[in-house]
């Protein structure tokens, strides 16, 4: 697989989600968590989603248990908590490993094209965030600590 296209994924209520359906769009894609110190970012990221859809950005999140099980809901909770909290409106997909033997295929590419700090591979914590370009390919990878808007200029640089 050469492009973020290529992958599918499936969205929380279920349904098969081809990753071709954002074709020419700038994505950043997140894993994330509803009891994590970072699970704010979710007001920043929906900020960003909301000030930037109509020029081709979007944003997916993907819920992930992997780290101090801090994401145990089921799809419906997840779902209602980000909702209710967070007025998140930006797709989200279903619970996936981003680490270990069941990464989800896309993570793993995702991690093979941008590289965390030292050359690994390893999503180190919850809400690590990947920008793909209009091309579908990895334009950057930021840290959990990176906060949703100090990804402005770059996610502007590619719209």
């Amino acid at each position: 697989m050469s492009s973020f296209y290529d992958f599918t994924a499936e969205t929380l209520d279920g349904k098969p989600a081809p990753l071709a359906e954002w074709k020419d769009k700038v994505v950043l894609v997140v894993n994330t968590a509803s009891k994590c110190g970072f699970t704010p970012q979710y007001a920043g990221l929906e900020e960003l989603y909301r000030k930037y859809q109509d020029r081709g950005f979007t944003v997916l999140g993907f819920p992930c248990n992997q780290f101090g099980a801090q994401e145990p809901g089921n799809a419906e909770e997840i779902a209602n908590f980000c909702s209710l909290t967070y007025e998140v409106d930006f797709p989200m997909m279903a619970k996936v490993d981003v680490n270990g033997p069941k990464t989800h295929p896309l993570y793993a590419w995702l991690k093979h094209e941008k590289k965390g700090l030292l050359g690994s591979e390893s999503v180190k914590w919850n809400f690590t965030k990947f920008l793909v370009d209009r091309k579908g390919q990895v334009a950057g990878r930021f840290a959990p600590t990176d906060t949703p808007q100090s990804l402005e200029g770059a996610i502007e640089a590619l719209l």
